[in-house]
């Protein structure tokens, strides 16, 4: 049976977008996309190792909501399905195919592998292997952000940090004490809720006492709101509205997305808990054919030109294989290197 609250309570308003707007979020999108689908060909061909945990399905939540940041000035802070995320923040595709392969080049250096990729350079903080262990780390870099403006009198310091997790770390306490101190403290982040339904294999409504998360930011006076998050300019439209605010010091706002991950919770996961029903139902409100049909319905595109943006992204992915390929292994001489940082 598939499962209640496919849709939100209240329909965003889509906000009109030019036709080189919309060609950048399809991009974004199919990129995630691919890149997923190469990460899974490569995992059971036994290139990638340990957990792998893929974004299929979910690509429209973070187009939506980090091309809506200004990218490499303000902060993203992932989850353990972080490649996407990474993707979206302009890490370049090499380097996070490079990582994934356990190499030198990759942008942890190869040390973080698929669950903790981080880039100082495009203030992506990190993915995080535990469930809710990342809300913390933004919440303090939005601290940090506050503090150099309010404190420190930085009258540039107005980065906003867009905070990622899924439906069961708000079950997780970590959660309300952040978005408690957030809301106190005026703070400028984002909490985004990728809710996909399942925690592992534990449905969202057998899990929490309240399923709309979204209401749960009333109990600390913030705004919270739900989104179709299979729509990217839905997202997209909420987004810019909690970026305007937290940057403009009024503090943090809750998103929760609907969405639906394509995949098993990792690659390892043979994925037979949820019905072939739900699973049907979502594949066919694909968030990238949904932008598509949009875009060639308002005649700022066709099929053609979308065409060559998925031929580009195949050429760009492949690539980054080829690179991570050709990339030398950490040097064993290195083993404590970044542990601490350099002085």
């Amino acid at each position: 049976m598939v499962q209640e609250r496919t849709l939100p309570a209240f329909q965003v308003d889509r906000a009109k977008i030019t036709k080189e707007e919309g060609l950048l979020l399809y991009e974004d999108m199919v990129l995630g996309r691919l890149f997923e689908d190469k990460c899974a060909e490569m995992y059971y061909r036994g290139k990638m190792f340990g957990f792998v945990h893929l974004y299929n399905g979910q690509e429209a939540v973070s187009t939506g909501v980090i091309r809506a940041l200004r990218q490499g000035y303000d902060y993203v802070c992932s989850t353990y399905r972080d490649h996407v995320h990474a993707l979206s923040a302009g890490v370049p595709a090499r380097e996070v195919m490079a990582e994934l392969f356990g190499k030198e080049t990759g942008c942890s250096k190869g040390r973080g592998g698929s669950m903790h990729l981080f880039s100082a350079e495009h203030h992506l903080l990190g993915g995080y292997a535990f469930v809710a262990e990342g809300i913390p780390v933004a919440t303090g870099a939005a601290f940090t952000t506050r503090y150099r403006r309010d404190a420190l009198g930085d009258a540039n310091a107005d980065q906003v940090t867009a905070c990622f997790f899924g439906d069961g770390a708000c079950n997780n306490g970590q959660f309300f004490e952040c978005l408690n101190m957030a809301a106190l403290w005026k703070l400028p982040i984002i909490y985004v809720v990728e809710n996909n339904k399942w925690a592992i294999g534990m449905a969202h409504e057998r899990a929490t006492s309240q399923p709309e998360i979204y209401k749960k930011a009333s109990v600390f006076g913030m705004p919270g709101v739900e989104v179709d998050g299979m729509d990217v300019l839905a997202v997209r439209t909420v987004a810019q509205e909690a970026v305007a605010r937290a940057r403009a010091g009024e503090g943090p706002t809750l998103i929760e997305a609907l969405t639906y991950r394509f995949r098993g919770h990792s690659l390892a996961d043979p994925d037979e808990l949820r019905s072939k029903e739900e699973k049907d139902f979502w594949f066919t409100r694909d968030p990238i054919k949904k932008l598509a049909a949009y875009l060639t319905e308002q005649n700022l595109t066709d099929q053609e030109e979308l065409k060559a943006i998925d031929r580009k992204v195949q050429d760009t992915i492949n690539e980054a294989v080829r690179f991570a390929q050709e990339s030398p292994e950490p040097n064993p001489s290195e083993l404590y290197r970044y542990i601490f940082a350099d002085d």
